[in-house]
């Protein structure tokens, strides 16, 4: 029997549907959504009727539904019933019960027919019964694989078929994975701008299987039975924490066959698809409510009217509802009454605003159709167009109208000559063509074309800002097909494309950042091979390396990307690439978990002293944080990209990313372009008019080989935003915009518009301003087996609205016709009233959702806020006095609420008014667990478990525990202004089945904070008034005292304080030798004087922060004395090494002992004054007139002076003379130059004050007091500040000393300590000191202007941190009062700055330093100039020269700067200088050039030339010495002896022509100024030639003769050399026997490749003969 029914299944393949017969199925489809757990609400919907089927021609069916029924659920699972919607069925019966023709050949389903009248929906359900009938029944296998059509499309299908053999039944099981589909029907709104992250996708799955019961029949099997359990599960987080799921079940079970066929109605049956689910107008239909749309027009109108009237003076709590349901209708409203009801509100501004937000929102094209009409027909502002067109852009569905729309507004005249509106109109132009391609799978070429042929037009006419504008558009369009077009504009692709500026190159590198999300494999292979070529601007390939890294390059070409590393010359690029491979090595999100393994192989193969590069070399720095079972993370990613290590770096960008759900978005991310704008800030403007100089200049530079100048960066910066990836508006700023911005401001329009607002202001004026915006639509729809869509979205709508009152007064008032100048002279008063308040919804739904039923679960989120203040404001310019008031003002009970709910809901559009809405936790089940009562024991071993128990028959299994729903209240009575403000917190939510985040979020949330007035204690007012000038006494009310002896708490504390301030002895001493071992004259003199004195130091030193007593004995004194005489004696025999080899050798001891001691400035400035005169000593305030001595002569200076200022704060209560609040005094003494200020409490009773001083005793030294406390005598701190020397190092120290102090204040400093983090802790070194117990001491010592040495003296420890590196240069020089243009304050403050960060070179002992600290020995030619440095630009706006006489061997610098020329020689002992040849007398320095900008002065032993705003810090020459500083932004342009000034100290030797050079020899010979003849002027006979390779060598198998390419140093034909030097330079090797080898010049083969390097003989100094004169 077993062989028959295999043989007969084997035989037939296909289900039979015989002719001339009708099968009679029942049919019942199930959909159900909720958590899994019994006893929670759920939500779903049943359909049940009989299935009739029949031949109506080969292999075309009919199919029918009898006595269908529709049924809805929502309710309490297991206990509720499904409830029938009869309404709903009769509605729908006519189109459920029109049958449908479809196609069925051997078990698989064809195309469906069915007449016009049945709609999509209904259709959809039809296919859910026929999915069921879809069999793919394979003739020689049982158990098989394939992919299978279905509703929910092309799938995973597994077959296994098995038979019963005594029920001569054949088993059929197949089932669908819904993860693996070959065409997946889904549709995506909202989610066009999100990568979807494969490794984080754990949130949502589903499968179906099918079970079916087959009969073997005649002509094939008859379905007995089938049935179908279908589950899709989803949660937004990970899925082993709990998942929401929709669960299908579907039964088709025959009943009979009838002889009767079925026929089909005599309509038209139209062709309506395949199985595959259609999806209808669920599109258009939010999940959120659901709305039987009778009349469009008059339902809009009446939603307008509610939104204007109920949200005037606040945003209605319920206004985001609303504005979501106005959305709804505007979708499904015809574009006719749309527009007919802009034109009837287009008048009204109120009703116009809501119109302008709602518009963009409807997402269809005909938004875009309407906002392009109107501003075509004048009806909207220009401001009205571009917000509705960013807008629109983001929030329409892309398709080929909206698509055709945008490029016609583009074409448009109107908008071309906008260039804003031009711009919105372009960008979006590309990110609709990205939306639209997103969603196919191949997107039209001739789409982005009209882009193609705009950048193609714009490079034919040289216009940059259109290329990059057009660029900008295919970056955001992401389309593959525009790699050609930007390629083009690449500098490795093209010859023409490298000469433009280097700002459209990096935007062509950054326009393939979209397309690399499709294709990144190409983009990888063009971003590798823009990084590998190392001739491009650095700038380009750091960009290619951004662009590399986002396409998640493998584990290969991360290496093959270490590997050039290895070998990068430029530190820029190294610093860039290394940084942003060592951060990425670091990320814990999913998706980039092969690129971090990747990042750390390659980080071990990189040496780690690319991690040593300073703050000023490029860095990418990637942080991020993932949570695996949440699905949710954040990334953040910043470039600092520069060129040239000045201060401004070249380019900026920093990007935000988020994850959630499985998906990523690059929400946010802001880029920045300073190329030129600091040069353009700093620079003198003069620069470029100067044609002359440019000349001279070039006369100077023709003599240099080949030399090139550099491209001039242009006065520009620039910013762009984008915005999930698309760029929105982006925006350059130059001297042209910034001109005509000037020149608007300065305009009569906007004085006129000024004067009319005040005008208003004093008439009284109110404006209220509402914004509503759908802030998220994120939507997942995807169909059941049963054919009814499942909807996973997320809505997020806001109303923000302020009401704004004002009201301004002038006393005297200002007359008809006034000019701003008239309001310094009238008291001028302002009110304002202001109700800013807001509203916002957010929905989570899960469910099924159509036009004509809804069933889901909804989280539901809502917030509101209301802020109202009331503030009186007044200015009186002339008296000196600011007043503001906060006036009570009417204000709800709840300032801010927050609530949150999770219910089941379903509704249908027949019947609305019979909605049912259950909560997820339902209440009898809250109830029920809360009333339950168990044991402690039960509690402790039964948590968080699930039990078999039931609480009702009815219920179904639940919780053993459930706590207590949680209720919290927080309330803070502050009576001082009278109100009691309130926190309330309410929670119940699902933990008691699963302690997991998804479950936490079930249930009901609620927290709300409520403001309300104290019973008794109501407030008038709160006021703030500021007094200065002579009038502030009579403002304040507080009687201070601060002379009244008294003790606290039992303590003698004023004695206590007393001993702390007075002198105490100090032994200090300090050995000659330290004074010896001071490099300048200055610090030798200082240190004679301070060790000639040293006993009348020890003697009279006063030291106002000491808090050692003078009770404390002598003998603990000397010893203490003898130990830092010891201590100090054995630093001095160590300080004869230098700073830097100190701080070496400490930094590998535990422990040091600072080799020098602070020596005052303070202390030297008063013995110096008495020894000149006994007045000019008074007034320096020396030791003896201490802080104590003048502090006790007045502790109060309110008893003798009047406050320069008050402030007082008060609170005004209606019923109480009570005056609350506090006063601050701040008092001047001249004389003394002491500081005091006061703050009191200004309630009668209360003595808290806080009183703080400050006495300047001297220019070196400041010393501080601050007291607080009852009569401020509880608690006090002193502070010293004051400068010295410690060895022949400028120092700062500061002290902080206290008697008492709070215990907290102890506590606190060593939790701070403890936050401090490792890796600086490690870098400090403990000191063996023994410190005062009440006493904290920080000194800075400048070892030079960039390092610094710091010592941290505390009570517990002493900490070093040696050789510490600053960014910038200290202005020490300052100090010591030699800054130049002392006469023009903003020329002095823009020399500080400059000098902070400029470069310097310098030469001393035959040893040069260039710009970028790398040294060499320079061997000079005699007599022939070299440059030294110079503007490399085509500016020239500087040049400085090199020269060594012949005879005495004395340097001459010459400086070329503006129009003049100056010579800076040696002559006998002193420095000489000469302008234009003209000697200037030392004793008529400074010299001042007529601009200001210039200045010559005396500096040191030698003279300095100072030209900050041309571009060149400081020249300076003494005998021994000289120096060359150039500013900041001339960083990267310059070029000479000194070299390019941009920290690339491997990449130092470029030569005129920009080859580099091997080694310096030749470098600085290239930098030579050749003769052209013996009759030069200049005693230079030297010129440079390429020389001939005396010998011949073999290359490549033949004679060959070499010439350098590298230009030599000869005499001049006459002249023979006195001196020569060995240099090492390329050659090129030619054929000997080639007539190109017989007649070379430099200029022919100094571009060839180098052969062989060999060394050859300079000419260093020539004598000629009468031949060559």
């Amino acid at each position: 029997m077993r062989v028959v029914v295999l043989a007969l299944a084997l035989a037939v393949v296909a289900p039979d549907l015989a002719t001339s017969k009708t099968y009679v199925y029942k049919y019942e489809a199930v959909l159900l959504g909720g958590l899994p757990d019994d006893g929670l609400a759920k939500a779903g919907l049943k359909v049940r009727s009989k299935v009739l089927i029949s031949a109506y021609a080969q292999n075309t069916y009919v199919l029918k539904l009898a006595e269908p029924e529709l049924f809805e659920y929502s309710g309490v699972w297991r206990k509720d019933a499904f409830v029938l919607a009869t309404k709903l069925t009769t509605a729908l019966a006519s189109q459920l019960m029109t049958p449908i023709k479809f196609e069925y050949a051997n078990g698989v389903v064809g195309k469906v027919f069915a007449p016009e009248g049945i709609s999509a929906t209904v259709l959809n359900i039809y296919r859910g019964v026929l999915n069921v009938l879809q069999l793919n029944i394979k003739k020689t296998q049982n158990v098989y694989e394939l992919q299978e059509a279905g509703a929910q499309g092309v799938c995973k299908t597994l077959y296994a078929i098995t038979e019963d053999e005594k029920a001569e039944r054949i088993i059929l099981t197949k089932t669908r994975d819904l993860n693996h589909c070959q065409e997946r029907i889904v549709k995506d709104l909202g989610l066009v701008y999100t990568e979807k992250c494969i490794q984080c996708q754990k949130n949502l799955r589903g499968t179906a299987a099918y079970n079916y019961i087959l009969k073997p029949v005649a002509a094939g099997v008859l379905i007995l039975e089938a049935n179908v359990n279908e589950l899709i599960q989803f949660s937004p987080f990970n899925e082993l924490n709990g998942a929401a799921q929709m669960e299908t079940k579907q039964s088709l079970i025959f009943l009979e066959i009838q002889k009767t066929p079925v026929a089909p109605i005599s309509a038209e049956y139209l062709h309506r698809g395949s199985l595959k689910y259609e999806f209808a107008d669920e599109l258009l239909q939010t999940p959120i409510q659901l709305i039987k749309i009778k009349n469009a027009q008059a339902q809009i109108m009446e939603i307008l009217n509610h939104l204007v009237h109920n949200n005037m003076e606040r945003a209605h709590e319920d206004a985001p509802l609303k504005f979501l349901e106005l959305i709804q209708i505007l979708r499904k409203a015809h574009y006719q009454d749309i527009e007919m009801i802009w034109n009837q509100y287009r008048s009204k501004p109120a009703f116009r605003q809501w119109m302008l937000d709602a518009i963009p929102a409807i997402g269809t094209p005909a938004a875009l159709r309407l906002v392009k009409e109107r501003f075509l027909a004048n009806d909207m502002t220009f401001a009205e167009a571009a917000q509705a067109l960013v807008a629109s852009v983001h929030m329409v569905t892309a398709d080929l109208e909206s698509i055709k729309l945008m490029e016609a507004l583009a074409l448009n005249p109107k908008i071309v000559q906008n260039p804003f509106l031009r711009e919105i109109v372009l960008l979006g132009y590309g990110t609709m063509l990205a939306k639209y391609c997103a969603e196919k799978v191949t997107c039209p070429a001739e789409l982005i074309k009209p882009m193609h042929d705009l950048i193609a037009e714009a490079v034919a006419k040289g216009d940059n800002d259109e290329i990059i504008l057009a660029l900008k558009v295919l970056g955001n369009a992401g389309h593959p097909i525009s790699i050609k077009p930007i390629t083009k504009l690449l500098p490795i692709f093209g010859t023409a494309a490298a000469a433009l500026p280097v700002r459209v190159h990096a935007d062509a590198i950054l326009a393939m950042r979209n397309i690399a999300k499709k294709e990144p494999k190409l983009i990888q292979e063009m971003a590798i091979q823009l990084f590998m070529d190392k001739a491009l601007h650095p700038e380009l390939r750091m960009l290619s390396c951004i662009v590399l890294f986002e396409t998640r390059p493998p584990m290969g070409l991360v290496t093959t990307l270490a590997n050039i590393l290895k070998t990068e010359e430029n530190l820029q690029v190294a610093s860039f690439t290394y940084s942003h491979i060592k951060s990425l090595s670091k990320s814990t999100v999913a998706n980039q978990a092969s690129v971090a393994a990747a990042c750390n192989v390659a980080v071990k193969i990189l040496s780690p002293k690319l991690d040593r590069l300073s703050y000023r070399f490029s860095k990418a720095i990637h942080m991020d944080a993932y949570s695996d079972s949440l699905t949710l993370g954040a990334a953040a990613s910043a470039f600092y990209i520069n060129d040239a290590a000045t201060v401004l770096p070249r380019s900026l960008v920093a990007k935000a990313r988020g994850y959630l759900a499985g998906a990523a978005a690059d929400v946010l991310e802001i880029g920045v372009r300073t190329e030129g704008l600091q040069e353009a800030l700093l620079k003198n403007p003069a620069i470029t008019e100067n044609v002359d100089r440019i000349t001279k200049m070039r006369r100077v530079l023709k003599a240099l080989s080949q030399w090139r100048a550099l491209p001039t960066s242009q006065p520009l910066a620039s910013v762009y935003i984008k915005f999930f990836g698309q760029e929105i508006a982006f925006a350059n700023v130059d001297k042209a915009l910034i001109d005509k911005a000037i020149a608007l401001a300065a305009g009569s329009q906007v004085q006129e518009y000024g004067k009319g607002a005040l005008k208003s202001l004093l008439a009284g004026t109110s404006f209220q301003y509402t914004k509503p915006l759908l802030a998220a639509e994120v939507r997942r729809i995807l169909p059941t087996a049963a054919g009814f869509p499942m909807e996973l979205s997320l809505y997020t709508a806001t109303v923000a609205a302020a009401t704004i009152q004002v009201k301004a007064t002038t006393i005297p008032a200002l007359p008809e016709t006034f000019h701003f100048a008239h309001l310094l002279k009238t008291d001028m008063q302002l009110e304002t009233e202001i109700r800013p308040s807001m509203a916002v919804h957010s929905y989570a739904v899960m469910g099924v959702n159509t036009p004509l039923l809804q069933s889901s679960v909804l989280a539901r989120a809502k917030a509101s806020s209301i802020l109202p203040a009331k503030i009186a404001a007044k200015l009186d310019i002339t008296e000196g006095n600011f007043k503001l008031e906060v006036l009570p003002v009417s204000a709800p009970e709840n300032l801010a609420e927050l609530s949150y709910e999770t219910f089941a809901i379903a509704r249908n559009i027949e019947d609305l008014a019979a909605e049912k809405r259950v909560p997820i936790i339902p209440a009898q089940i809250m109830e029920h667990l809360v009333s339950r009562k168990f044991s402690s024991s039960m509690d402790s071993a039964n948590s968080g478990s699930l039990s078999s128990e039931m609480l009702d028959t009815d219920i179904g299994p639940i919780i053993r525990i459930k706590l207590d729903p949680s209720q919290k209240k927080y309330c803070a009575n502050m009576a001082a202004i009278g109100l009691k403000s309130c926190t309330k917190i309410e929670s119940e939510d699902a933990t008691f089945i699963r302690n997991t985040a998804l479950y936490k979020l079930i249930g009901k949330h609620m927290l709300g904070l409520t403001v309300k007035n104290v019973q008794g204690e109501a407030i008038e007012r709160l006021e703030l008034e500021i007094q200065i000038g002579p009038k502030a006494a009579e403002k304040l009310t507080k009687q201070i005292n601060l002379s009244v002896e008294e003790l606290i708490e039992g303590k003698p504390v004023l004695p206590r304080l007393r001993n702390i301030l007075e002198p105490g002895l100090k032994n200090r001493t300090r050995s000659s030798s330290s004074s010896s071992r001071s490099s300048s004259s200055l610090h030798s003199r200082s240190s004679s004087v301070s060790s000639s004195s040293s006993s009348r130091l020890n003697s009279k030193a006063v030291d106002a922060a000491n808090p050692m007593s003078r009770k404390r004995s002598k003998s603990v004194s000397s010893s203490s004395s003898s130990r830092s005489s010891s201590r100090l004696g054995s630093s001095s025999s160590s300080s004869s090494s230098s700073s830097s080899s100190r701080s070496a050798k400490t930094r590998l001891s535990k422990t040091i002992k600072y080799p020098y001691k602070f020596q005052k400035d303070h202390k030297k400035q008063a013995l110096v004054s008495q020894a000149i005169s006994a007045r000019r000593s008074s007034k320096s305030r020396s030791s003896a007139s201490s802080f104590e001595a003048i502090y006790n002569k007045n502790k109060y200076l309110g008893g003798a002076a009047t406050p320069n200022f008050a402030i007082i704060f008060r609170i005004i209560k209606a019923d109480s003379k009570v005056l609350l609040g506090y006063e601050i005094s701040a008092y001047l003494d001249k004389p003394s130059a002491r500081v005091q200020l006061i703050i009191a409490s200004l309630a009668e009773n209360d003595n808290w004050k806080i009183c703080a001083d400050g006495i300047m005793l001297s220019k070196h030294k400041v010393t501080a007091k601050l007291a607080w406390g009852a009569e401020c005598k509880q608690y006090s701190i002193m502070a010293t500040a004051e400068t010295g020397l410690v060895g022949p190092s400028p120092a700062a120290r500061i002290r902080v000393a206290w008697e008492n102090l709070p215990a907290a204040f102890s506590r606190y400093a060593k939790i701070a300590y403890e936050y401090i983090p490792s890796s600086i802790r490690a870098g400090l070194i403990k000191g063996k000191e023994i410190n005062s117990e009440k006493q904290i001491s920080l000194t800075i010592i400048a070892t030079s202007d960039r390092n610094l040495d710091v010592i941290l003296k505390s009570p517990k420890r002493t900490l070093y941190k040696l050789a510490l590196h600053l960014p910038i240069a200290l202005p020490l020089d300052e100090v010591k009062g030699l800054t130049p243009f002392e006469d023009n304050l903003a020329d002095q403050a823009h020399y500080l700055f400059s000098k902070a960060n400029a470069a310097e070179c310098s030469y001393n002992r035959a040893t040069l330093t260039t710009f970028n600290n790398r040294r060499y020995q320079n061997e000079m030619p005699k007599s022939c100039y070299q440059v030294l440095a110079q503007d490399c630009t085509e500016e020239l706006k500087f040049m400085v020269l090199l020269r060594e006489d012949q005879v005495e061997d004395q340097n001459l610098i010459n400086v070329k700067i503006a129009d003049i020329d100056i010579d800076l020689l040696r002559q006998n002992e002193d420095v000489i200088v000469k302008v234009n040849g003209k000697e200037i007398p030392i004793n008529k320095l400074p010299y001042q050039h007529p601009t200001g900008k210039i200045q010559i002065r005396p500096r040191q032993q030698g003279i300095s030339v100072y030209a900050p705003s041309h571009g060149l810090q400081e020249v300076y020459l003494d005998k021994n010495s000289w120096k060359v500083k150039v500013v900041d932004w001339m960083k990267g342009q310059t070029c000479g002896l000194c070299g390019k000034a941009d920290g690339e100290v491997r990449q130092e030797y470029y030569t005129p022509n920009g080859r580099l050079a091997k080694n310096s020899v030749s470098y600085a010979h290239s930098w030579v100024l050749p003769a052209e003849s013996c009759q030069d002027t200049s005693e230079c006979r030297l010129r440079l030639e390429s020389v001939k390779l005396e010998k011949q060598i073999m290359v490549h198998g033949q004679e060959s003769q070499c010439y350098s390419i590298e230009p030599v140093l000869r005499c001049l034909t006459g002249c023979y050399p006195l001196r020569t030097a060995p240099v090492t330079v390329g050659f090129h090797c030619l054929p000997a026997d080639s007539n190109a080898s017989h007649s070379v010049s430099l200029s022919d083969i100094q571009d060839r490749s180098v052969d062989l390097r060999e060394t050859t003989e300079a000419h260093m100094a020539c004598s000629c003969t009468a031949q060559c004169a």
